[in-house]
């Protein structure tokens, strides 16, 4: 069942219409009585879900990667703002992970389980800024990486990209996590490059304003209206150690 989801992903990849383009897709499984699920009101919002939430019964969380391709990456490397391509890759991979959850579902289906689903983004409080499931964390319980200072998951592919997962009471294999950390500065206080991206200064070392971000988000929402609910940056992504792959 897993090869044949992880096939149902790299199809929509590959057909998907746009001008994104995307590398190689990473999948990984969780168990979804796994532990670290019941820790996410601590670490990520007091009102998370659990998988079962999403769906009753539930025995799997999928969660997958799509890496960006390295021209989208080096376009939103300089400037204030994000580029155009970092922008409507945003707003294209996110109609892509829609889609894939939509493919991936009819294909456990098929095979008499259910799925649950949970939209790429804007679910949100707009005054906590805060989601009631998070698709990062998901990924790193499944195994895809580990989280760097910027907060974004760094996975084999690195961290440029974007992240979707579902639910499912189909009981598939979980992956296991990585036994080390992906991100240089965890591992031995050096690096530190995404801290010097952020245009607003909203990370540092020690902390994240997310309304200062969030700030920032919302400006280049206006900037790229014509394209649709771009509120992206992506500077503390791009031109890093880990934007397209797990530093060495």
């Amino acid at each position: 069942m897993k090869g044949r989801l992880l096939e149902e992903i790299q199809r929509a990849v590959a057909s998907h219409p746009g001008r994104t383009s995307w590398r190689e897709p990473l999948m990984a499984c969780a168990d979804a009585h796994d532990p670290l699920f019941g820790r996410l009101g601590e670490v990520a919002n007091p009102g998370h879900l659990q998988p079962s939430d999403i769906l009753r019964g539930a025995r799997t969380v999928i969660a997958y990667f799509l890496p960006f391709s390295r021209g989208i990456i080096a376009d939103n490397s300089s400037g204030r703002y994000a580029s155009d391509g970092w922008a409507r890759s945003y707003i294209e991979t996110n109609a892509l992970i829609a889609h894939i959850n939509t493919r991936m579902s009819a294909v456990l289906e098929s095979h008499d389980f259910r799925a649950g689903t949970i939209a790429p983004t804007h679910n949100f409080d707009v005054q906590s800024l805060l989601s009631p499931w998070s698709h990062r964390h998901a990924a790193y319980i499944a195994g895809l990486g580990t989280f760097g200072l910027n907060r974004m998951l760094i996975t084999e592919q690195g961290c440029c990209g974007r992240i979707g997962s579902l639910v499912t009471d189909a009981a598939i294999p979980a992956d296991p996590r990585p036994e080390q950390e992906y991100c240089p500065f965890r591992i031995d206080g050096s690096c530190g490059a995404c801290v010097k991206r952020c245009p607003v200064g909203a990370l540092s070392t020690s902390a994240f304003d997310r309304h200062a971000c969030y700030g920032a988000l919302l400006a280049n929402e206006r900037r790229f209206a014509h394209l649709g609910r771009a509120d992206v940056c992506g500077k503390c992504l791009c031109g890093l150690p880990c934007s397209e792959a797990r530093p060495s």
